[in-house]
């Protein structure tokens, strides 16, 4: 079979969650429009085109049918999702009823998806990127995705070499050990949001960043739960259950039982000590910048200075995290 018949193949076996779910609370000052209304920076765009998490769609679409691309969104943004989800099959948008954690909006993911493809292969992306060079990252996802399927008990991360020795230390750092194939290493160990000294010293080790990009099996990524976090998994099956059985005439109850689940955050509960079962995929440079925070934000503005795109009328409406950045920076 050739490049292309693979790469066709393995689109049809494979799930993508782009993850939405989130506040965005450290690029507030950037995101609450003229009315004082607080946006969510995934509905935001930084250029004033599309937003964060269409343009993760999109990436999404590259290597994944459409009719496998899910999302996970909370459910007090709806104002901003309801209307932009369109494009997608209304089964495939999960709602997240209250924020318990990016651990368990993953888990509520990973299970809607193996409840309609019990052999899933998950790919796993964060809605608030940007990257200037998407057919590298493209490329690296397909070649995640391709031993991801040929390992069923791998869970491969995506890592970036650190730009211009910036110790970032809102990301997870990935000190990879040795390969074990052609371009997958193994991983040594995984560091969720080090101190500066401590970010320091990983990026010495040859330490990458997690970029929080995931290909998987389902059952390899509930593994991955299985170990400190099996109440978690058996509580959201029923609670899963529950939903599934009482429809909206138990909708109270069901965010009652939600709010009772554990708060576990991803990286830091769940990738973090689990380094034995991951492998990474270093990414060659692509321009890959995480907008979460005033810095990230700061750094792609300063990187694209005149070469800002035009943005479409239609579009006026849709916060420009740039220019409402550089209105506030004076």
């Amino acid at each position: 079979m050739g490049a292309g018949g693979t790469q066709n193949a393995l689109r049809q076996r494979v799930w993508a969650a782009a993850l939405a779910a989130g506040d965005g609370l450290r690029l507030r000052d950037v995101t609450t429009a003229h009315d004082g209304v607080a946006v969510p920076k995934q509905y935001c765009s930084l250029w004033g085109d599309r937003s964060l998490l269409e343009t993760a769609l999109v990436r999404a679409q590259r290597v994944v049918a459409r009719e496998r691309v899910c999302t996970i969104v909370a459910a007090q943004h709806r104002q901003w999702w309801k209307d932009l989800l369109w494009p997608l099959r209304a089964s495939n948008t999960i709602v997240h009823p209250v924020d318990r954690g990016t651990g368990v909006s993953v888990l509520q993911a990973v299970l809607h998806i193996l409840e309609r493809d019990p052999d899933a292969r998950i790919l796993l992306l964060p809605a608030d990127h940007h990257v200037e060079q998407e057919p590298v990252l493209t490329q690296a996802i397909r070649s995640a995705l391709a031993y991801a399927s040929a390992h069923d008990d791998a869970v491969v991360l995506l890592g970036l070499k650190p730009e211009d020795a910036d110790t970032d230390t809102e990301l997870g750092y990935i000190v990879p050990g040795p390969a074990v194939e052609p371009g997958a290493l193994t991983v040594d160990e995984f560091v969720e949001k080090p101190s500066p000294v401590r970010a320091a010293s990983l990026v010495l080790r040859g330490a990458l960043w997690n970029a929080f990009i995931v290909a998987a099996s389902g059952r390899a990524l509930l593994q991955l739960y299985a170990h400190r976090h099996g109440d978690a998994v058996k509580a959201m099956r029923e609670l899963r259950d529950r939903a599934a059985a009482a429809g909206d005439g138990d909708a109270a109850g069901v965010v009652a039982a939600f709010v009772e689940l554990p708060v576990i955050d991803f990286s830091r509960d769940v990738l973090q000590g689990a380094e034995r079962r991951l492998r990474v995929l270093p990414v060659p440079c692509c321009g890959w910048i995480d907008i979460g925070t005033p810095h990230t934000l700061a750094k792609a503005v300063g990187r694209a200075g005149a070469a800002q795109p035009p943005v479409p009328p239609e579009r006026h409406a849709v916060i420009n995290l740039a220019q409402r950045y550089q209105t506030l920076a004076g």
